[in-house]
């Protein structure tokens, strides 16, 4: 089990960096790391969802929504062809600092028998896409 977490404080109210990490039709717009999710998000389902790593063409995955609570947590899991092989548990979550402040937390824990062979990979272009997703979701919501 290997775990990647990045945090950023945006100062904008938890309700406005919810809106725009959830306005997943803008995604191609601005987000450099996840360029888009479709279908229906929520609990339960499963989506569409490419992820491009910097210097990648990027890949499509069909991961299960684990946690979609407003304002608060989206979460899915998703697997490399079968379960245990390469799994992701992905999440993003909203913690309000007062009115005007949030600190975004955007984590993956990841699990499987080939995890040892994507550690450096992990812990340098994935995280690139992370830290990047965030200072782009951060301009995005700032005024």
């Amino acid at each position: 089990m290997k775990e990647l977490r990045t945090e950023l404080i945006i100062n904008a109210p938890v309700e406005k960096v919810w809106k725009v990490l959830t306005d997943f039709p803008q995604y191609p717009n601005w987000n450099p790391f996840i360029k888009y999710i479709q279908g229906n998000v929520q609990e339960g389902e499963k989506i569409q969802v490419k992820l491009v790593l910097p210097g990648s063409q990027g890949m499509v995955f069909t991961p299960k929504v684990l946690l979609y609570r407003k304002n608060n947590t989206f979460a899915w899991q998703g697997h490399l062809l079968i379960p245990g092989l390469f799994d992701g548990e992905h999440r993003f979550e909203l913690h309000k600092i007062n009115s005007d402040t949030t600190k975004l937390v955007q984590a993956e824990r990841f699990g499987g028998i080939l995890v040892p062979f994507f550690t450096k990979m992990i812990d340098v272009k994935t995280k690139e896409g992370f830290e990047a997703m965030n200072a782009k979701l951060k301009e995005r919501c700032e005024p």
